[in-house]
Protein backbone atom coordinates (compact mmCIF):
# COMPACT_ATOMS: atom_id res chain seq x y z
CA UNK A 1 0.00 0.00 0.00
CA UNK A 2 1.48 3.56 -1.20
CA UNK A 3 0.11 6.61 0.20
CA UNK A 4 0.51 10.14 -1.15
CA UNK A 5 -0.32 13.04 1.37
CA UNK A 6 -1.84 16.28 0.11
CA UNK A 7 -1.70 18.79 3.20
CA UNK A 8 -2.33 17.73 6.51
CA UNK A 9 -6.22 16.54 5.98
CA UNK A 10 -6.02 14.00 2.82
CA UNK A 11 -3.93 10.98 1.59
CA UNK A 12 -4.22 9.17 -1.64
CA UNK A 13 -3.30 5.44 -1.03
CA UNK A 14 -2.85 2.55 -3.50
CA UNK A 15 -2.96 -0.89 -3.64
CA UNK A 16 -0.54 -2.61 -6.19
CA UNK A 17 -2.58 -5.89 -5.31
CA UNK A 18 -3.96 -7.53 -7.94
CA UNK A 19 -7.40 -6.78 -8.68
CA UNK A 20 -6.77 -3.50 -7.12
CA UNK A 21 -3.96 -2.03 -9.11
CA UNK A 22 -5.62 0.31 -10.91
CA UNK A 23 -8.07 2.08 -8.06
CA UNK A 24 -6.90 4.75 -5.92
CA UNK A 25 -8.56 5.63 -2.43
CA UNK A 26 -9.17 9.21 -1.88
CA UNK A 27 -8.91 9.28 2.09
CA UNK A 28 -10.76 12.10 3.84
CA UNK A 29 -8.51 12.77 7.19
CA UNK A 30 -9.04 14.87 9.76
CA UNK A 31 -10.36 12.82 12.16
CA UNK A 32 -10.15 15.57 15.09
CA UNK A 33 -13.31 17.56 13.66
CA UNK A 34 -15.06 14.81 11.85
CA UNK A 35 -13.93 15.73 8.44
CA UNK A 36 -15.46 19.20 8.17
CA UNK A 37 -14.00 20.71 5.14
CA UNK A 38 -12.09 23.67 5.94
CA UNK A 39 -9.84 25.44 3.36
CA UNK A 40 -7.16 24.10 3.85
CA UNK A 41 -8.56 20.61 3.45
CA UNK A 42 -10.97 21.97 0.68
CA UNK A 43 -7.84 22.86 -1.07
CA UNK A 44 -6.09 19.75 -0.60
CA UNK A 45 -9.42 18.13 -1.84
CA UNK A 46 -9.17 19.60 -5.28
CA UNK A 47 -5.29 18.53 -5.68
CA UNK A 48 -5.68 15.28 -4.83
CA UNK A 49 -8.51 15.12 -7.54
CA UNK A 50 -6.33 16.88 -10.10
CA UNK A 51 -3.56 14.82 -9.77
CA UNK A 52 -5.98 11.61 -9.48
CA UNK A 53 -7.48 13.01 -12.93
CA UNK A 54 -4.22 13.60 -14.46
CA UNK A 55 -2.83 9.43 -14.03
CA UNK A 56 -4.27 7.64 -16.60
CA UNK A 57 -3.39 4.48 -14.63
CA UNK A 58 -6.00 5.38 -12.06
CA UNK A 59 -9.47 3.67 -13.90
CA UNK A 60 -11.13 3.94 -10.31
CA UNK A 61 -11.59 6.45 -7.29
CA UNK A 62 -12.80 5.64 -3.92
CA UNK A 63 -13.99 8.52 -1.54
CA UNK A 64 -13.18 6.89 2.26
CA UNK A 65 -13.21 8.67 5.92
CA UNK A 66 -10.71 7.84 8.71
CA UNK A 67 -12.84 8.49 11.32
CA UNK A 68 -14.83 5.57 12.90
CA UNK A 69 -18.15 7.48 13.14
CA UNK A 70 -18.64 10.04 10.43
CA UNK A 71 -17.34 10.17 6.70
CA UNK A 72 -17.51 14.36 6.72
CA UNK A 73 -19.84 16.35 8.77
CA UNK A 74 -19.92 19.14 5.90
CA UNK A 75 -18.26 22.68 6.21
CA UNK A 76 -15.96 23.70 8.99
CA UNK A 77 -18.53 25.96 11.17
CA UNK A 78 -16.28 26.84 14.18
CA UNK A 79 -13.66 27.92 11.20
CA UNK A 80 -16.15 29.85 9.39
CA UNK A 81 -17.64 31.42 12.53
CA UNK A 82 -14.56 33.66 13.02
CA UNK A 83 -14.93 34.69 8.41
CA UNK A 84 -15.86 38.23 8.07
CA UNK A 85 -18.02 38.49 4.60
CA UNK A 86 -14.53 38.64 2.66
CA UNK A 87 -13.19 35.45 3.93
CA UNK A 88 -16.36 33.89 2.93
CA UNK A 89 -15.97 35.22 -0.51
CA UNK A 90 -12.35 34.43 -0.78
CA UNK A 91 -13.44 31.14 0.17
CA UNK A 92 -15.98 30.15 -2.22
CA UNK A 93 -13.69 29.71 -5.15
CA UNK A 94 -11.52 27.26 -2.99
CA UNK A 95 -14.74 25.53 -1.75
CA UNK A 96 -16.13 25.11 -5.30
CA UNK A 97 -13.04 23.50 -6.69
CA UNK A 98 -12.92 20.84 -3.85
CA UNK A 99 -16.44 19.15 -4.62
CA UNK A 100 -16.20 19.87 -8.54
CA UNK A 101 -12.93 18.29 -8.45
CA UNK A 102 -14.75 15.28 -7.51
CA UNK A 103 -17.67 15.88 -9.69
CA UNK A 104 -15.23 15.76 -12.61
CA UNK A 105 -13.11 13.53 -12.22
CA UNK A 106 -12.80 11.27 -15.35
CA UNK A 107 -13.28 7.63 -13.89
CA UNK A 108 -16.33 6.04 -12.09
CA UNK A 109 -16.18 7.30 -8.52
CA UNK A 110 -18.04 5.55 -5.57
CA UNK A 111 -18.18 6.94 -2.22
CA UNK A 112 -17.92 4.91 0.92
CA UNK A 113 -20.26 6.36 3.82
CA UNK A 114 -20.45 5.58 7.12
CA UNK A 115 -22.02 7.72 10.17
CA UNK A 116 -22.85 11.05 9.32
CA UNK A 117 -22.34 12.94 6.01
CA UNK A 118 -23.90 15.99 6.45
CA UNK A 119 -24.15 19.34 4.36
CA UNK A 120 -21.08 19.62 2.57
CA UNK A 121 -20.58 15.93 3.09
CA UNK A 122 -23.05 14.13 1.71
CA UNK A 123 -22.66 16.30 -1.18
CA UNK A 124 -18.96 14.97 -1.43
CA UNK A 125 -20.47 11.90 -1.85
CA UNK A 126 -23.39 12.85 -3.64
CA UNK A 127 -20.22 14.05 -6.31
CA UNK A 128 -19.77 10.51 -6.81
CA UNK A 129 -21.36 7.98 -9.24
CA UNK A 130 -22.28 5.59 -6.70
CA UNK A 131 -22.36 5.63 -2.58
CA UNK A 132 -22.14 2.45 -0.78
CA UNK A 133 -23.06 2.78 3.00
CA UNK A 134 -23.39 0.87 5.73
CA UNK A 135 -26.03 1.03 8.62
CA UNK A 136 -24.76 3.50 10.65
CA UNK A 137 -25.12 5.95 7.80
CA UNK A 138 -26.99 9.24 8.94
CA UNK A 139 -27.27 11.43 5.50
CA UNK A 140 -28.94 14.64 4.76
CA UNK A 141 -28.78 18.47 3.41
CA UNK A 142 -28.79 20.61 6.61
CA UNK A 143 -28.10 24.17 5.49
CA UNK A 144 -30.80 26.11 5.55
CA UNK A 145 -31.16 25.18 9.20
CA UNK A 146 -28.20 27.12 9.80
CA UNK A 147 -29.03 29.98 7.32
CA UNK A 148 -27.46 29.11 3.70
CA UNK A 149 -28.60 26.55 1.48
CA UNK A 150 -26.75 23.83 -0.05
CA UNK A 151 -23.48 25.10 -2.31
CA UNK A 152 -21.56 21.89 -3.11
CA UNK A 153 -23.51 20.96 -5.71
CA UNK A 154 -26.51 19.33 -3.76
CA UNK A 155 -29.64 21.00 -5.45
CA UNK A 156 -28.64 19.85 -8.49
CA UNK A 157 -26.82 16.85 -7.88
CA UNK A 158 -30.14 15.78 -4.98
CA UNK A 159 -32.65 16.37 -7.42
CA UNK A 160 -31.19 13.84 -10.35
CA UNK A 161 -30.91 11.38 -7.76
CA UNK A 162 -34.28 11.50 -6.58
CA UNK A 163 -36.72 13.63 -8.57
CA UNK A 164 -37.42 17.26 -7.74
CA UNK A 165 -40.12 17.22 -5.42
CA UNK A 166 -38.60 14.42 -3.08
CA UNK A 167 -35.28 16.61 -3.58
CA UNK A 168 -37.03 20.03 -2.53
CA UNK A 169 -39.01 18.37 0.91
CA UNK A 170 -35.50 16.88 2.13
CA UNK A 171 -33.38 20.31 1.48
CA UNK A 172 -36.43 22.44 2.97
CA UNK A 173 -36.64 20.26 5.83
CA UNK A 174 -33.29 19.89 6.69
CA UNK A 175 -33.96 16.42 7.93
CA UNK A 176 -31.25 13.53 8.46
CA UNK A 177 -32.19 10.15 7.25
CA UNK A 178 -31.07 6.98 8.33
CA UNK A 179 -29.48 4.27 6.44
CA UNK A 180 -32.51 2.18 5.30
CA UNK A 181 -34.36 5.45 4.59
CA UNK A 182 -32.04 6.87 2.48
CA UNK A 183 -31.47 3.03 0.43
CA UNK A 184 -35.11 3.27 0.09
CA UNK A 185 -35.45 6.71 -1.31
CA UNK A 186 -32.52 6.02 -3.45
CA UNK A 187 -30.13 8.99 -1.90
CA UNK A 188 -27.85 5.67 -1.37
CA UNK A 189 -26.79 2.94 -4.18
CA UNK A 190 -26.15 0.11 -1.61
CA UNK A 191 -26.54 -0.60 1.55
CA UNK A 192 -24.24 -3.04 3.95
CA UNK A 193 -23.31 -4.28 7.06
CA UNK A 194 -21.58 -2.05 10.12
CA UNK A 195 -18.41 -1.74 9.08
CA UNK A 196 -18.01 -3.11 5.53
CA UNK A 197 -18.47 0.34 3.78
CA UNK A 198 -15.19 0.73 2.62
CA UNK A 199 -14.34 -3.09 1.81
CA UNK A 200 -17.16 -3.26 -0.39
CA UNK A 201 -16.68 0.17 -2.29
CA UNK A 202 -13.13 -0.98 -2.89
CA UNK A 203 -13.98 -4.84 -3.77
CA UNK A 204 -16.93 -3.04 -6.51
CA UNK A 205 -13.91 -0.66 -7.61
CA UNK A 206 -11.62 -3.79 -8.18
CA UNK A 207 -14.54 -5.29 -10.73
CA UNK A 208 -14.57 -2.06 -12.04
CA UNK A 209 -10.92 -1.68 -12.60
CA UNK A 210 -10.83 -4.52 -14.10
CA UNK A 211 -12.52 -3.02 -17.42
CA UNK A 212 -11.34 -1.38 -20.55
CA UNK A 213 -9.60 2.02 -18.56
CA UNK A 214 -10.91 3.33 -22.18
CA UNK A 215 -14.33 2.52 -21.98
CA UNK A 216 -14.87 3.64 -18.67
CA UNK A 217 -13.77 7.14 -19.00
CA UNK A 218 -15.68 7.30 -22.07
CA UNK A 219 -18.98 5.89 -20.82
CA UNK A 220 -18.60 8.00 -17.66
CA UNK A 221 -18.00 10.60 -20.28
CA UNK A 222 -21.18 9.42 -21.93
CA UNK A 223 -23.59 9.47 -18.61
CA UNK A 224 -22.32 12.63 -17.46
CA UNK A 225 -22.79 14.35 -20.68
CA UNK A 226 -25.67 12.99 -21.72
CA UNK A 227 -27.83 13.55 -18.59
CA UNK A 228 -30.61 15.81 -18.77
CA UNK A 229 -30.57 16.18 -22.62
CA UNK A 230 -33.61 15.14 -24.89
CA UNK A 231 -33.16 11.36 -26.10
CA UNK A 232 -31.97 12.43 -29.72
CA UNK A 233 -29.00 14.58 -28.30
CA UNK A 234 -27.87 12.42 -25.86
CA UNK A 235 -27.91 9.76 -28.51
CA UNK A 236 -25.24 12.08 -30.19
CA UNK A 237 -23.15 12.61 -27.13
CA UNK A 238 -23.27 8.67 -26.92
CA UNK A 239 -22.35 8.39 -30.19
CA UNK A 240 -19.01 10.84 -29.83
CA UNK A 241 -17.74 8.76 -26.57
CA UNK A 242 -18.40 5.61 -29.02
CA UNK A 243 -16.62 6.84 -31.64
CA UNK A 244 -13.57 7.70 -28.97
CA UNK A 245 -13.38 4.04 -28.51
CA UNK A 246 -14.18 2.29 -31.21
CA UNK A 247 -11.10 2.98 -32.67
CA UNK A 248 -8.92 2.36 -29.98
CA UNK A 249 -6.45 -0.31 -28.62
CA UNK A 250 -8.31 -1.47 -25.93
CA UNK A 251 -11.31 -2.07 -28.55
CA UNK A 252 -8.96 -4.37 -30.82
CA UNK A 253 -7.43 -5.86 -27.36
CA UNK A 254 -10.91 -6.82 -25.72
CA UNK A 255 -11.90 -8.33 -28.92
CA UNK A 256 -9.12 -10.77 -29.33
CA UNK A 257 -9.26 -11.45 -25.58
CA UNK A 258 -12.89 -12.64 -25.94
CA UNK A 259 -12.74 -14.71 -29.03
CA UNK A 260 -9.52 -16.13 -27.56
CA UNK A 261 -11.19 -16.54 -24.21
CA UNK A 262 -8.61 -15.18 -22.14
CA UNK A 263 -8.23 -12.05 -19.53
CA UNK A 264 -7.72 -8.93 -21.45
CA UNK A 265 -4.57 -7.10 -21.35
CA UNK A 266 -5.65 -3.60 -21.73
CA UNK A 267 -2.99 -1.07 -23.47
CA UNK A 268 -5.22 1.95 -22.32
CA UNK A 269 -5.00 4.07 -24.99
Amino acid sequence: MSEERFGEFVAVRRDGGEGAGHVAELVLDRPKAMNAVSTEMARSIAGACAALGADRDVRVVVLTSTHERAFCVGADLKERNSFTDADLVRQRPLARAAYTGVLELPVPTIAAVHGFALGGGFELALSCDLIVADRTAVVGLPEVSVGVIPGGGGTQLLPRRVGAARAAELIFSARRLQADEARELGLVDELVEEGRDRAEALALAARIGAHSPVGLRAAKRALRLGHGLDLRAGLEVEDAAWRSVAFSGDRAEGVAAFNEKRKPQWPGE
